[in-house]
């Protein structure tokens, strides 16, 4: 079972619909069944509403599931309500990327590409600190805050259970100074420690590599539960978008596939790395 209250929620929403849907039965019809409005079925589905275990065995009677099944789903509901550990800097995180965070955590398989700069899994507290500051509408307490969080979240590509993560980068996002060519240039030393991890794929996409597909910033996340569909999830300055569904994985999968092929290879990406590096010790 999967380990973050974001991933337990979600599994606990997808297992509902599940149950209601082998019933052939509409959230409306379980509501008006149960003296519920048919939008408090949707809003546990979706994920968007607190789950009581009262709620569970309600529904499970309904249902007709078994006694094993029911007390998976309420301890589900339960650990669902805890906090996790990023939810404790508070504003410095805002809540559509606490969603990630929580499914970051969780995951198996990362694959990620960036055009503009390099992977918050990556970044020294310097670069981090400098994206955070330049345009940001954080007060300065938050940005502490969301430099803390993450370098936090970096301590999942340490350990046995580290994420098989793979990043394709553009080349701008390797050649734009951020901040000042000394940060940049521990930056891009720090990238170069991480990608000796076996389980850190890092691919430059060079600027004379042609053609490849017009997309922004993207990252897909897979989970070791079958039962657990990938999501992708792309971000802006206040909202993030999360898509899920097998159309839209296939067609990011095809993209990042396209990517990674018109891509150096990882051990020219590393020679590539070290000359900028070079560049910046001038």
């Amino acid at each position: 079972m999967a380990g973050s209250p974001t991933a337990r929620r979600r599994r606990l929403s997808i297992e509902l619909k599940k149950l209601r849907e082998k019933k052939g039965l509409t959230c409306a019809q379980v509501g008006a069944a149960l003296d519920w409005s048919g939008s408090k079925v949707n809003r546990m589905e979706t994920g968007s509403g607190r789950v009581q275990p009262s709620d569970i065995d309600a529904l499970c009677r309904f249902y007709g599931t078994g006694d094993e099944l029911r007390e998976f789903l309420k301890s589900l509901a339960r650990q669902a309500k805890t906090r996790g550990w990023w939810q404790v800097h508070g504003s410095g995180v805002p809540e559509w990327f606490s969603i990630y965070i929580g499914l970051e955590q969780d995951a198996s398989t990362i694959r990620q590409y960036q055009c503009e700069v390099l992977p918050g899994l990556m970044q020294t507290e310097e670069y981090a600190r400098e994206l955070h500051t330049c345009g940001s509408y954080f007060p300065p307490e938050d940005i502490d805050r969301a430099v803390r969080v993450r370098l936090e979240r970096q301590g999942i590509l340490a350990g046995r259970d580290a994420p098989d993560c793979w990043f394709v980068v553009s080349e701008g996002a390797v050649r734009r100074v951020v901040g000042d060519r000394q940060v940049m240039r521990a930056q891009l030393e720090r990238v170069l420690v991480v990608v000796e991890q076996p389980s850190v794929t890092l691919q430059v996409l060079a600027f004379d590599a042609g053609t490849s597909p017009t997309t922004g910033p993207f990252t897909m996340l897979g989970f070791p539960d079958p039962e657990d569909p990938d999501v992708v999830y792309r971000d802006g300055i206040t909202d993030a978008m999360y898509l899920e569904g097998e159309p839209h994985v296939r067609e990011y999968t095809r993209a990042f596939d396209e990517l990674r092929a018109a891509a150096l290879s990882p051990r020219r990406t590393v020679e590539f790395v070290k000359n900028v590096v070079k560049e910046y010790a001038r």
